[in-house]
C-alpha cells in the first residue's frame, strides 16, 4: 500500500465535505479561481494544510532540473485536487491530474467541477495504480 494512501483517503471525505460547503455559500456559474481560494479559505477554517504550488525535481535520460508544478490544490501533503468550472469535463483533465499525481507520487486525486449544480455529481476520484491494495500492485488500473 503507498505510504500516503490512508491519509489522502481520510482527507478526501475532508475535502469533499468543504468543497460542498463553498458549492452551497457560492453556487455553480463563477469562474475556477473564485472557487479555488474559498476552497483554500474553507481548508484553513478546519485546520487542514493546502498548498497551490510545488518546485518538483524531474529526471530525464540523466537530466535533472526543478520546475515548479502549478496545480488547483495539494491538500496535506497527500490528496492533489484538480477544480473546474467547465459544462463538460474533458477526458484531458482526467490525464493531467493523474500525471500530475504520478509525478509528486501523489496516490488519490480529486476532479471537481463546480459547474455541477450538485457537486457531488461533479466530483471524480483517481487512485494511483497499486496505491489502494496491500500489496502495492502497480498491475491495478487507473480509477476514472
Amino acid at each position: 500500500m503507498h505510504p500516503l494512501y490512508k491519509a489522502a483517503d481520510r482527507v478526501s471525505r475532508e475535502v469533499i465535505g468543504a468543497a460542498i460547503e463553498v458549492h452551497r455559500h457560492k453556487g455553480p456559474g463563477l469562474i475556477e479561481s473564485i472557487y479555488e481560494r474559498c476552497l483554500l479559505r474553507e481548508l484553513e477554517l478546519r485546520c487542514i494544510p493546502a498548498v497551490t504550488q510545488k518546485v518538483v525535481r524531474i529526471e530525464y535520460k540523466g537530466f535533472t532540473f526543478d520546475e515548479p508544478l502549478r496545480f488547483d490544490l495539494l491538500v496535506d501533503g497527500s490528496l492533489l485536487v484538480e477544480l473546474k468550472a467547465v459544462e463538460a469535463v474533458h477526458p484531458f483533465s482526467k490525464a493531467q491530474l493523474f500525471s500530475y499525481m504520478k509525478l509528486l507520487d501523489i496516490p488519490i486525486g480529486l476532479l471537481m467541477n463546480f459547474h455541477e449544480p450538485v457537486l457531488k455529481n461533479g466530483i471524480s476520484r483517481l487512485i494511483l495504480p497499486g496505491a489502494g491494495s496491500p500489496e502495492g500492485n502497480s498491475d491495478d488500473e487507473v480509477s476514472f
